[in-house]
């Protein structure tokens, strides 16, 4: 039986995510700060990702969905901690993760990586500039260690979201969400259970030629 770990494990996109997974009899260990989740961890503290990597052993799939919508204000209004905070936990702690547990799927010529990207890391969103500006660090993250990781077994793939009906986004300024989902030609938000659908494949064998590559799931936003 295959085992995977879902980061933002506990609620959204994580929680359909695993629920999903498991349906496919996939051994799943969420990872969250929240309660709810197998195993409370904030990803942020690269000793505590060291120290759940030595309790849960080999993993073969990694979803990094866990994330933070940062600040909503206009760029000029942002402060240093404001990005740092937002960083980390978007870009940092999905690097701590694939360095706790890409090694092992390279030794066993074995993986599937996914992290979780966004519109906003293609398009930037307006008053979101530090959220847009760590999913498109997040874009390039997974192109490079996809390119570095080609030959290994270990694909590494991304997916960007528009907007999704979560509990993430429920702290997001309502006229923010009006925007951004008026960009959508579907004009609804997506719903939890389709992305999980499209995260599900990327998780699996039927992805082998693709690696370092971004999957739109937008409701028709994406324009490249």
């Amino acid at each position: 039986m295959r085992r995977a770990i879902v980061t933002g494990g506990a609620s959204g996109l994580g929680s359909a995510t695993a629920t999903r997974l498991r349906a496919e009899g996939l051994e799943v260990i969420t990872v969250d700060r929240a309660a709810g989740a197998d195993e409370i961890v904030d990803i942020t503290d690269a000793s505590a990702v060291a120290a759940l990597a030595e309790r849960v052993g080999t993993i073969d799939v990694l979803i990094n969905s866990a994330g933070v919508v940062g600040p909503n204000m206009p760029m000029l209004s942002t402060d240093p901690e404001d990005w740092r905070r937002t960083f980390e936990v978007n870009v940092l702690g999905t690097v701590s993760m694939m360095q706790a547990f890409v090694p092992g799927m390279v030794d066993r010529g074995w993986g599937r990586v996914v992290n979780f990207a966004s519109m906003a890391g293609k398009d930037g969103n307006p008053n979101l500039s530090v959220y847009s500006a760590s999913k498109a660090a997040v874009i390039a993250l997974t192109k490079s260690a996809g390119k570095e990781l080609a030959t290994s077994g270990v694909i590494v793939n991304a997916i960007a979201p528009a907007v999704i009906a979560t509990p993430m986004n429920d702290s997001t300024a309502p006229e923010v969400l009006a925007h951004i989902t008026s960009l959508i030609p579907m004009k609804r938000v997506g719903e939890a259970r389709e992305v999980a659908e499209l995260v599900t494949w990327l998780a699996s064998d039927k992805v082998s030629f693709s690696t370092g590559a971004v999957y739109d799931i937008s409701g028709g936003r994406a324009t490249y």
